[in-house]
């Protein structure tokens, strides 16, 4: 049995982001991944201007934008009552709501998870791909925790100090140790595809137009993720759902968006229902969960890249602080990411519900809400938290009074 510091079960973004940031410690870290080739899951692509902050402590986003990123500095919101000159105007500035962070960031998801796989590879951590069958041991009476897997026909066995899952939303780790997740299915599904268009880069758009929820991430490079946020039914299924999605973004809201509808795609299209999943103990002895394997938040939002580098951050500090990675030791940890998981939960919440039902009642309330939201503290903090971070708002925000309030008609 060999033996290892920490043993990381899953290489994507939380876990090559952990690794490394222990390993230039001198912290021994193997990380297992079951993917030879990252692939391009159709979500997880755009850091908040929080999760930004979260890559500059954890040093990693110069690497970020070495894989193909770039900032969008605004954030316009279009729609099907908004003068399109206004939408322009009144974009939000992302990057002028953190001190020292440029904006949001739109990086692709595989190009990243390589990226930073090889970041910790570079700093010292020991990075396998291609690995199937993992079982997790965590030890007790004694014993140390353990993984075994299976790679190019050989099973080995790993002895460790700690074992950190994050091997995402089916998580190995996860089900071998027992948690269980909480989980909200979302109203709306939400569909992605990569596409190659002539569109200007730096500013991010979102919107509702008739029965669809639009969201326009440009990249560096002449690509965008565009999303699609709708009741699921025949155009989120089959082998023409592409192109409904392209078909959809003839949009009269936006200008220019045929560039959109008549783009080139450079990926898989995919649509998943919307939802949210937590739990409550992420930390069962011998054992950190992170990431997705931790419960995630409604991609419709997109926090899930933002979550994922707090996580790494805030589990990579505690175990560089001292000694003591006991579950007690990451109590700081469980406590903050319920808290930040369940604000999130709400943010996302009033977002669905705001820009994802197509009723006329809440075409309505759209079109009142931004003068609302303008005038009233209480609606603007709750907004903005998905962006600058679940923990800038009042706690008062986050009340069911308050959600009542801003969804109020």
């Amino acid at each position: 049995m060999h033996t290892r510091d920490v043993v990381v079960v899953g290489g994507g973004i939380a876990g090559s982001a952990i690794a490394a940031a222990l390993a230039p410690a001198g912290v021994d870290v193997l990380v297992i991944e079951r993917q030879v080739q990252y692939r391009d899951k159709v979500r997880g692509e755009y850091l908040q201007p929080w999760g930004v902050a979260e890559a500059q402590r954890l040093g990693v986003e110069q690497t970020l934008l070495d894989a193909g990123g770039g900032y969008t500095t605004r954030l316009a919101n279009y729609g099907e009552d908004v003068d399109p000159d206004l939408a322009a105007s009144g974009a939000v500035p992302l990057d002028l709501l953190i001190p020292g962070v440029s904006g949001g960031l739109n990086v692709g998801h595989p190009q990243a998870s390589e990226a930073l796989s090889s970041l910790a590879a570079e700093r010292g951590a020991t990075s396998l791909r291609g690995v199937g069958d993992v079982e997790v041991d965590v030890g007790g009476a004694g014993r140390s925790p353990s993984v075994r897997y299976e790679l190019d026909g050989n099973v080995e066995d790993v002895q460790c100090r700690l074992v950190i899952g994050a091997d995402g939303r089916q998580s190995t780790v996860r089900r071998n140790v027992g948690v269980g997740l909480e989980q909200v299915d979302s109203k709306s599904t939400l569909g992605g595809m990569l596409v190659r268009a002539d569109w200007p880069h730096g500013t991010s758009i979102l919107g509702v137009e008739g029965d669809r929820h639009f969201l326009i991430f440009p990249r560096p490079n002449g690509f965008v993720r565009i999303y699609l946020a709708c009741d699921s039914g025949p155009r989120t299924a089959g082998a023409d759902r592409a192109q409904h999605m392209l078909d959809a973004y003839a949009l009269e809201s936006v200008p220019d968006s045929d560039r959109l509808a008549n783009a080139e795609p450079a990926g898989p299209c995919s649509y998943y229902v919307g939802s949210d999943s937590w739990t409550t103990s992420p930390v069962p002895d011998g054992v950190v969960l992170a990431g997705d394997a931790a419960g995630w938040s409604d991609p419709v939002i997109g926090e899930g890249l933002s979550v994922a580098l707090r996580d790494a951050r805030s589990v990579s500090d505690i175990m560089l602080a001292g000694d003591n990675w006991s579950a007690a030791a990451f109590a700081p940890y469980v406590e903050e990411r319920a808290e930040r998981m369940r604000r999130l939960r709400i943010g996302g919440h009033v977002s669905t519900e705001l820009r994802c039902t197509f009723t006329p009642e809440a075409r309505q309330r759209r079109a009142a809400f931004g003068e609302r939201m303008m005038s009233d503290p209480m609606i603007l903090n709750l907004m903005l938290s998905t962006l600058a971070g679940p923990e800038t708002a009042p706690a008062e925000c986050f009340t069911d009074a308050n959600v009542a309030h801003v969804l109020a008609g």
